[in-house]
């Protein structure tokens, strides 16, 4: 298969979005996994080819003939600088032309920040990239960290007290990212990523209890509580303290904010949080 285009988290929620949206367009693309025997792949025009970023030798066949890469680190990984360097490093080497790098809202904000951090080896990369800063994903509601909450307890636990979020869809991610990966005029440019409204999580699940028909409630817990949650389930301790981190953000107010760049990039508004969930019914339903 003739493709320039290798797409990273293509198992997750968003890569596999991106990955759906190009082939939709009809691009062929090599999606990079740990296992591409056991990937399931939206058609033939996605080719798997194994890469795993803690080993280097895979990284040579998958970047072999790219010339565009959608970049994304593991979610909540504090040591995304150190293992997405030599990343960055190999696509430079393989001659890759353009990074799109999914990095998230507000790190532009603290410079320890570690995909702040990784936008940064970026920038000296010498690679012409677009950097995408979205807000915390709709999805997480449907078959994120938070669907088992729902699905067990019909509640939403998290420590958010009641500040408002601008909760934004990964199909209007996955859309910036396809155009900055297939379209001129996207170098350079940092997108900071929202929905077109803010709810609290109080608001959030009176919609999901509309659109199901369940009594979904939400109810603010203490960070400690969220994290040892979070460890109790499997989530490692440092991508815990991570999540903690990203709670802080949002008690202090700063995923709130909404802006004008989906609609900017794609010419139509981000869908609505009503929308999104009207369309997912199903997810809770099961």
């Amino acid at each position: 298969m003739n493709t320039s285009i290798l797409v990273l988290g293509a198992t997750g929620n968003l890569g596999g979005e991106v990955v759906r949206q190009l082939v939709a367009k009809g691009y062929n693309v090599r999606t990079g996994v740990r296992q591409p025997e056991k990937y399931n792949a939206p058609s033939a025009q996605a080719e798997a080819i194994r890469f795993d970023c803690d080993d280097p030798t895979s990284y040579t066949p998958a970047l072999d003939g790219i010339e565009q890469l959608f970049l994304i680190a593991r979610p909540l990984d504090p040591e995304a600088p150190l293992v997405l360097a030599p990343v960055i490093q190999a696509a430079k080497q393989a001659g890759v032309q353009r990074i799109v790098f999914n990095s998230a809202l507000g790190v532009d904000q603290n410079e320890a920040a570690p995909l702040r951090q990784v936008e940064r080896q970026l920038e000296v990369s010498g690679i012409a990239h677009t950097l995408l800063r979205p807000n915390f994903f709709m999805e997480n509601f449907s078959n994120g960290f938070i669907a088992p909450m729902i699905h067990k307890s019909d509640g939403i636990f998290v420590a958010a007290d009641d500040t408002k979020t601008s909760f934004i869809s990964v199909v209007d991610i996955a859309a910036v990212a396809v155009a900055a990966l297939t379209e001129g005029g996207h170098e350079g440019k940092a997108y900071n990523l929202t929905g077109s409204e803010s709810l609290d999580h109080s608001e959030v699940a009176a919609t999901l209890s509309e659109v199901t028909g369940r009594d979904i409630i939400y109810q603010a817990i203490s960070e400690e509580e969220m994290c040892q949650g979070a460890i109790d389930n499997g989530l490692p301790e440092p991508m815990a303290g991570y999540l903690a981190v990203l709670y802080q953000a949002t008690r202090a107010g700063y995923m709130a904010v909404t802006t004008p760049d989906v609609a900017q990039v794609l010419s139509h508004p981000p869908v609505s949080f009503v929308d999104y969930a009207s369309q997912n019914a199903a997810a809770w339903k099961a």
